[in-house]
């Protein structure tokens, strides 16, 4: 079975950065794709972004486009989600997933599943915090 744990949450000052972690156990993580996801206090559940090394395609929030980063290290079968230029609207508790992609593109799992939200995922984390605050 294939487990995944996140880390590198913390506590981080407006403008700052933190890089999370997203671990999985298997050695299946090259048929899925991770997708990163939020949920601040009273706020529904969001799809971040999301990576596929079938085709390396990688998917954005807009309210991330251009200041988070995803990327994967296929020796370490980890996926790491880069944040720049944090605001408090960036605080929330951060999941990392994983769906599995079959037949199909790395581009259309990652929008049904982390963009549009339209399909679940297959494995979730337990989640790290991230408070961005002075």
């Amino acid at each position: 079975q294939l487990q995944l744990v996140e880390s590198g949450g913390g506590l981080v000052q407006p403008g700052g950065s933190l890089r999370l972690s997203c671990a999985a156990s298997g050695f299946v993580l090259d048929y899925y794709a991770i997708g990163w996801f939020r949920q601040a206090p009273e706020k529904e559940r969001e799809g971040v972004s999301c990576i596929s090394k079938s085709d390396g395609y990688t998917y954005y929030a807009d309210s991330v486009k251009g200041r988070f980063t995803i990327s994967r290290d296929n020796a370490k079968n980890t996926v790491y989600l880069q944040m720049n230029s944090l605001g408090p609207e960036d605080t929330a508790v951060y999941y990392c997933a994983a769906v599995y992609l079959g037949t199909y593109t790395g581009k259309d799992v990652c929008t049904w599943h982390v963009g549009e939200r339209s399909l679940g995922m297959d494995f979730w984390g337990k989640g790290t915090l991230v408070a961005v605050s002075s």
